[in-house]
């Protein structure tokens, strides 16, 4: 009952919608209401052999009631249909800010079809059940009460025999209520399952493609549908067992009224209008009662799915600041690492592990060290996407936790090995950075990062549309969109996460020439598993196991450790060796 409560919260700013709904509706049950009274003294008249005028004035009464119940039904389905796509519209919106204001490691442990299932699916069940279903609850909670009251009126003792199957209808509705609700949200988790394995299987296409793995995808998409088809056979059951029964209680009531209401008018005990109007009442109050069902299960289906929809809106952001937190200080891009550790979300051991680190404004590291010793996590430190378990991250003196987050990552831009791009035109891509830049900044920044040259060979150079995840283009050229996107950014701290893996030998050095321009201005970091990257770096740290095994310039590297000198002799093997420059590099403090 609180999840269904909470549903209907989402109404109030649409109340004088739900007013003017339900004034609306129970103006058309009074109209309803009014014709078996009218059918009834039509049928006496037609008994007693009255004048045809009479007649005709009746029929005329219960056309125009009928006239007057269609224009407001359809005034009242025009409202509640303006009141439901409102509701569809507040939660979607809801929706998607709650997930863009939590923090990246709940995506981590979350299916993007699950989420997109509650963004879909689950709020369509809200929406019909808020703006149809909910007013048909109540129009048939009226039909029946009006018709009962009418009922008891013209004949009380027919109308006690005809509600005798009442209080099981509403026993059999109780039941089939509490089964329904579990058996639904498993329905609902089953759908959702099911839409991750289509966004899963969509995403990777190409790895199904390259591995002939379609047999093993179509049989395994057969078993999350089989799976949703077990699980709403579970309802369909509940609904053949309970539906029925529903449906088929009332119609005792009215085969007795039939028997003993004929009998009465055998005997001349009760005139054929009278009863006739009663007939028409007991139909006008059973069809809301057989259709019960049907509206229990929509109230059930929005109430699972509001259950699930609320899963991720109460779900508060763990990353936040404090309401006052101050802009990041200005400043160069000082960054300091104070015994930091951090431990994501069910794992058994650290990514990193009292990592202490000094990087001076205006200067680059790189970051070596095998696949899984922390270097990606490190980085990803310095932008605030994930909070440390343990000490503390500083940027010109403040501590993260403690700035507002907007200017925190304003100030830093990051670029990975697999960089992310928009289903839109280059230009768009590389101004997501800076949405009120110019398209000769735009240009500049992709000069800058050597993307100019393939991208002015694009059908519509600038303004060509980019395939989704930016697929349309290479694994290089994404890079490259990348970097200049960065370039355009103006960070004042710039993290190269294996920025130029994609790429070959000759782009690469081109867009080292390029970034050592940008890097000559901003605080960097290197992530690299080519060891030539770190050329452009002032020193080096070398992550291992989550600890910093070494630190220093290339050539204090090459003396004391004997990690470094490895990778040295590996990259050499490998023909990828690191070329210095004259100029000594500067030392990260410790």
């Amino acid at each position: 009952m609180r999840t269904f409560g909470r549903l209907l919260t989402f109404l109030r700013p649409y109340r004088r919608g739900v007013i003017a709904s339900f004034t609306l509706a129970a103006l058309a049950m009074l109209g309803t209401v009014a014709i078996p009274e009218l059918a009834g003294a039509a049928v006496n008249a037609i008994h007693d052999g009255h004048h045809r005028g009479e007649l005709l004035a009746y029929a005329l009464a219960i056309a125009g009631a009928g006239v007057i119940r269609f224009g407001l039904t359809a005034s009242r389905r025009l409202i509640a249909g303006r009141v439901s796509l409102g509701v569809e519209y507040d939660l979607r919106n809801n929706l998607f800010a709650q997930l863009q204001a939590l923090e990246l490691a709940f995506f981590d442990r979350q299916q993007t079809g699950q989420l997109m299932s509650r963004v879909t699916v689950d709020l369509q069940s809200v929406r019909f059940f808020l703006g149809y279903g909910l007013i048909f609850m109540v129009q048939s909670g009226l039909t029946i009460a009006l018709a009962a009251v009418a009922m008891f009126v013209l004949q009380p003792e027919l109308a006690a025999i005809a509600l005798l199957p009442v209080p099981f209808v509403i026993y059999a509705t109780y039941r089939y209520s509490r089964l329904a609700r579990p058996a639904l949200e498993e329905v609902q988790q089953r759908i959702a399952e099911l839409t991750a394995d289509v966004q899963e299987n969509i995403a990777g296409v190409r790895v199904v493609k390259a591995f002939a793995r379609e047999s093993h995808q179509r049989a395994r998409f057969e078993r999350s549908v089989m799976r949703v088809f077990e699980q709403s056979m579970i309802e369909a059951r509940l609904q053949t067992r309970y539906n029925p029964v529903i449906g088929f209680l009332p119609q005792l009531g009215l085969a007795a009224v039939l028997l003993v209401g004929g009998h009465a008018v055998i005997r001349h005990e009760l005139n054929i209008g009278d009863f006739t109007a009663f007939y028409l009442y007991l139909l006008m109050l059973l069809s809301p009662m057989q259709t019960l069902g049907v509206t229990l299960t929509m109230a059930q289906r929005a109430t699972a799915s509001g259950a699930r929809i609320f899963q991720v809106l109460d779900r508060a952001p763990r990353l936040t600041a404090p309401a006052d937190a101050p802009p990041l200080p200005a400043g160069s891009g000082h960054v300091r690492f104070e015994g930091v550790s951090m431990r994501y979300a069910g794992a058994s051991t650290d990514a990193l592990h009292e990592i202490h680190l000094d990087l001076p404004a205006g200067r680059t590291v790189a970051l070596l060290g095998a696949t899984g010793s922390g270097k990606t996590t490190l980085a990803a430190l310095v932008a605030r996407l994930y909070d440390p378990t343990a000490g503390r991250v500083l940027i010109d003196g403040a501590d993260l936790r403690e700035v507002e987050i907007g200017s925190l990552r304003r100030a830093i831009a990051i670029t990975g090995d697999d960089p992310f791009l928009f289903s839109t035109s280059v230009h768009a891509n590389i101004a997501y950075a800076r949405a009120d830049a110019t398209r000769a900044e735009v240009e500049d920044a992709a000069r800058r990062a050597q993307a100019d040259g393939f991208i002015r060979l694009l059908p519509q150079g600038y303004d060509t549309l980019i395939g989704e995840r930016g697929l349309t283009v290479s694994g290089g050229q994404r890079q490259r969109l990348a970097i200049a996107r960065a370039i355009l950014a103006d960070p004042r701290i710039l993290v190269l996460d294996d920025a130029t893996s994609s790429v070959d030998a000759t782009t690469e050095r081109e867009i080292k020439l390029a970034l050592a321009e940008v890097m000559a201005e901003r605080t960097t970091f290197i992530i690299a598993h080519r060891l030539s990257t770190i050329a452009l770096a002032d020193a080096v740290v070398i992550l291992e196991h989550g600890e910093i095994a070494a630190q220093g310039t290339h050539d204090e590297l090459l003396e004391v450790s004997e990690l470094y000198r490895e990778m040295i002799e590996q990259s050499q093997a490998s023909g990828v060796g690191v070329k210095r420059s004259r100029q000594r590099p500067k030392a990260v403090r410790r």
